[in-house]
């Protein structure tokens, strides 16, 4: 029989997700952005004083506060639901029905089983339902979503998600090609390898047009 913190090491190491959305508690947000930067700064001085660091040290001396503050404000910012970006749809007056690909979105995530980073290249495509959204938008949904405690295959269907509810149609894909750290930097130390994932919805399940997508993504852009 598997005991709890094997069977825990094992989903780390796997980079298995258990559900679609984050595990966030219902009181995440009983405190304030303030207060949890000095609860996490206080933190980070433990694992720095346990680990035999000297925080007395110039270089030092601000880390905790630093760290702090970059977990809540930045990196895991996305946690924030008041953070999440609005997505403005307009009409489709133009009538183009072809699909529209914006690729190359990068992606600065954090793997959640090792808090180490997850770097990489999102490509996101619509085919319109009578509905657009603009571009940066797209770039919006996939940072908002990245900058959180993330496994790539969660980050892949939340964005896909997101844009089907905003521009009401089913015909939305997302492929994300990236390099996990805790692979990488860490356990096999595997420099080369990246993780490729991807979520096809509606019409882009066709295997004519998930080609089309997949040979756009492949283009070199030259300007």
């Amino acid at each position: 029989m598997i005991k709890k913190e094997e069977f825990q090491d094992e989903i780390g190491d796997n980079h298995f997700s258990l559900s679609a959305k984050n595990p966030i508690r219902d009181d995440a947000f009983a405190i304030s952005d303030d207060e949890k930067i000095e609860k996490i700064k206080k933190d980070v001085e433990n694992i720095l004083l346990t680990l035999g660091m000297d925080l007395t040290d110039d270089s030092l001396k601000g880390t905790p506060n630093r760290v702090a503050k970059m977990f809540v404000k930045e990196i895991f910012g996305g946690l924030n639901p008041n953070k999440k970006p609005k997505a403005s749809t307009f009409d489709n007056n133009y009538k183009y029905g072809e699909m529209l690909v914006e690729k190359n979105i990068i992606v600065y995530s954090t793997c959640e089983h090792h808090l180490l980073p997850i770097i990489g290249r999102a490509h996101v495509a619509y085919i319109s339902n009578g509905r657009v959204i603009g571009l940066s938008k797209m770039n919006r949904i996939v940072e908002y979503y990245a900058k959180r405690p993330q496994v790539q295959e969660r980050l892949t269907m939340q964005i896909v998600q997101e844009l089907q509810i905003a521009l009401g149609t089913e015909d939305v894909a997302c492929v994300i090609d990236a390099k996990h750290l805790c692979v990488n930097s860490r356990g096999i130390s595997d420099i080369e390898s990246s993780t490729v994932t991807s979520e096809f919805g509606g019409k882009f399940k066709d295997p004519q047009s998930r080609r089309e997508f997949l040979d756009y993504i492949k283009m070199e852009t030259k300007f």
